[in-house]
């Protein structure tokens, strides 16, 4: 059985307090107490991560199921999570797993080292190891060894994310995390604080900081109606996304009803198509449409002549048509990463 972890990112305050810069909350922990995020606990002034190796989730995915359609399509990732998350989002898709109360588990699942995780992803062909499913901040130290050693075995390493890191997480991530999906769920600081118990702007820090630091990043919206859908908000999302890189990709996904949403109906295809449009009338090259199947949400079209360089159909090996990363048509640079 493992021992507790100590924690990464934290400074000791007084009376054996402990404060936290993984994500941007900065929790002030008493001694005995756990942060926001439930799985980091402060014992006698230090500080423990209660879920260094204890997986919920693993599974050999397709890449494009991050969803990242622009670093190695075509790909296996090995897929892996621990219990918790340092958000409470009311429509979360995967709350059976990131909104449990991590401590009750903890015993329970066993341990997983780090070695065991490359090895597993050697052996099953991955490409990528990703840190998904529930928030990856949360289980920093793991995620950081893991990548380690995966880059040792030429494995790259992909965080699926609400984007809440701080900078100092940012940096420590800086070289060993490879790519990022940040979810950006919406353009209101007051839709963060109501449905995600968050902020809007470390979110919009955090994309910035991860894409200047070289992270390749992606950005993902789920489309909740009434909620983030209306023109001025998704074309406020748009713009702010292409203020960064017109090449960043931006994801627009269809919610479902689920968790504490389930009164809400599945987004309509009108505000898919809106979202879409939107996108790339503020100007970014790549606008994708996830959780449904349509030819123009699904493939990637030289931003120069508008050939499909890409073609996918759900999570099937997509079809890849470049010279090297160029268009085959007008030689056009299209930002993807092949290898």
């Amino acid at each position: 059985m493992a021992e507790l972890h100590q924690a990464i990112l934290y400074s000791k305050a007084d009376e054996n307090a402990v404060d936290c810069f993984l994500c941007s909350r900065r929790c002030h922990v008493a001694d005995g107490k756990r942060g926001f995020c439930r799985v980091r606990l402060n014992r006698g002034g230090t500080l423990y991560s209660l879920v260094y190796g204890r997986l919920i989730a693993q599974h050999m995915d397709p890449i494009e199921k991050k969803p990242l359609y622009h670093f190695l399509p075509g790909t296996v990732s090995y897929s892996i999570a621990t219990p918790g998350c340092n958000f409470r989002c009311s429509f979360c898709q995967n709350w059976q797993i990131s909104q449990i109360d991590a401590a009750p588990v903890f015993e329970t699942l066993g341990y997983v080292s780090p070695e065991e995780v490359v090895q597993t992803a050697v052996s099953g062909g991955a490409a990528t190891i990703a840190y998904t499913y529930t928030e990856p901040t949360i289980f920093m130290e793991y995620a950081l060894d893991c990548a380690r050693l995966a880059h040792r075995q030429g494995i790259r390493n992909v965080f699926v994310t609400n984007g809440f890191e701080s900078p100092e997480a940012v940096e420590a991530m800086t070289g060993l995390i490879d790519a990022a999906n940040v979810d950006l769920k919406a353009f209101s600081d007051d839709f963060y604080r109501t449905k995600c118990k968050a902020r809007l702007q470390p979110v919009l820090d955090c994309i910035g900081n991860m894409h200047e630091a070289g992270i390749h990043v992606e950005v993902t919206t789920l489309v909740v109606p009434t909620q983030n859908d209306s023109e001025e908000e998704l074309r406020a999302i748009a713009r702010f996304v292409a203020g960064i890189s017109s090449d960043i990709v931006w994801h627009i996904s269809r919610f479902r009803p689920d968790y504490m949403e389930t009164g809400l109906p599945p987004t309509p295809m009108e505000a898919m198509y809106l979202a879409h449009r939107v996108g790339q009338e503020a100007g970014l090259n790549y606008v994708y449409m996830g959780n449904v199947l349509t030819e123009d949400g699904q493939n990637t079209r030289c931003p120069g002549c508008g050939r499909v360089v890409v073609r996918r159909m759900g999570y099937a090996r997509p079809a890849v048509d470049l010279s090297g990363t160029r268009c085959p048509e007008c030689g056009r640079e299209v930002s993807i990463v092949l290898d």
